[in-house]
């Protein structure tokens, strides 16, 4: 089975094509066209800019993503190319109607290439930044519509989750794997623990109340004056003040919101405005007290991303403990939650996914997807498909 999987739902066009072949996968391609320069002069993502930059990117990268898979075959000429047109592509006209730019694209695209030895499309259709959502879900309805194929719509945070089984070498199997799970997924959207009964069978079991971990991460490194994206900026800042030779008595110590609560929600706004008051109280900062700062920070919210995850995990006898989303990246905190699940849970699993696939791509959609048709079979109506910004993980 080959599934190509459509991922729009911030700034990263991604396409990819994954072939399963009884339980063993392999990405035949993942290609990720990212958008970070453009955004870094606005400090965070534009979505006007973001649906405009999807709109250029999607064909290119299709074209790619066929290519590296070896799928990307083109068309003999037609004889009558007129006629063609009228019945074939008439209804694209109706789906990308508010999306010129793409539309002339497609249609090119499509008139020159044949249909690809594919079985099914996925689409990101939620959570995210829905002007880029729309982008990607008019895309897919498209290729549906123009191919035959049966389209799956993905929820983004379930990609997340499945990019723990992605390998860098591409091929990869699964099995073993145990349940009940525990997932933390945090990026720079969401933040949620997630009880994982089975497969496709979710719990919500806490969620931010104001910012996501990531969004955290990118307001402070803007207070203090380190660019977009701020997670990389800060983790780097943060590892330099733990190489000096210092006591690491710094006077900035920062709360750690919500830590104690009995629930599984999060706050980060908090932790950020602290943030503020010290950068106020340090005027002038000096290069080390601004390293200590980022170590401060980081471990602020470390502390209690890993202290809520642990205290789910013993609560739900947590066979699995998963950490995915784009801040899973963070190596102090990939390494800090490995070492907490081994001292507190010994007897189970932690996942994380490779450094490779943490941010949106995708391939981690095309595994959702898999699961999803195994286990469903049931395909979207494309009329009633719709991109949601607030959709839920159910």
């Amino acid at each position: 089975m080959l599934i190509l999987a459509i991922e729009t739902s911030c700034d990263e066009t991604g396409i990819a094509i994954l072939e399963h072949k009884k339980n063993n996968f392999r990405i035949l391609s993942n290609v990720v066209s990212s958008q970070v320069k453009l955004h870094a002069k606005w400090g965070g993502v534009v979505p006007g800019l973001a649906k405009r930059e999807h709109q250029r990117n999607l064909v290119p990268v299709l074209n790619r993503a066929l290519k590296e898979a070896k799928l990307l075959n083109p068309k003999l000429e037609t004889r009558n190319p007129k006629q063609t047109q009228n019945t074939k592509y008439k209804i694209l006209n109706t789906i990308l109607e508010r999306e010129p730019e793409l539309l002339k694209k497609t249609t090119a695209f499509l008139k020159k290439y044949k249909k690809p030895r594919i079985d099914l499309i996925a689409v990101v259709n939620g959570p995210g930044l829905e002007p880029a959502l729309w982008m990607g879900v008019n895309f897919a309805k498209a290729l549906s519509t123009a191919w035959d194929k049966p389209l799956v719509p993905i929820n983004h945070l379930e990609g997340h989750l499945y990019s723990i089984f992605l390998e860098k070498n591409r091929e990869f199997s699964i099995s073993n794997f145990q349940f009940p799970a525990i997932a933390l997924l945090v990026s720079g959207g969401h933040t949620q623990i997630v009880l994982v009964k089975d497969w496709l069978k979710y719990k919500i079991l806490g969620q931010t109340r104001d910012d996501a971990a990531g969004e955290a991460f990118d307001k402070v490194a803007k207070m203090l004056g380190l660019g977009y994206p701020g997670g990389p900026a800060i983790a780097k800042l943060a590892s330099q003040w733990k190489l000096q030779a210092t006591s690491h008595k710094l006077q900035a110590r920062l709360p750690r919101p919500m830590i104690n609560s009995k629930d599984y929600d999060f706050s980060f706004s908090g932790l950020k405005t602290a943030v503020l008051y010290k950068v106020k109280d340090l005027k002038p900062m000096s290069y080390k007290l601004k390293t200590g700062l980022c170590a401060e920070f980081q471990q602020a919210t470390i502390d209690v991303l890993t202290s809520k995850t642990i205290r789910a995990a013993k609560e739900y006898k947590a066979k699995t403990i998963i950490l995915a989303g784009g801040v899973s990246a963070n190596r102090e905190l990939r390494h800090q939650m490995e070492k907490a699940v081994q001292e507190n849970i010994p007897d189970s699993t932690f996942y994380i996914p490779n450094s490779s696939f943490t941010g949106d791509n995708a391939a981690m959609m095309a595994l959702a997807a898999h699961f999803r048709w195994q286990n469903k079979k049931e395909p979207a109506n494309l009329r009633a498909l719709k991109a949601n910004g607030n959709l839920k993980l159910s």
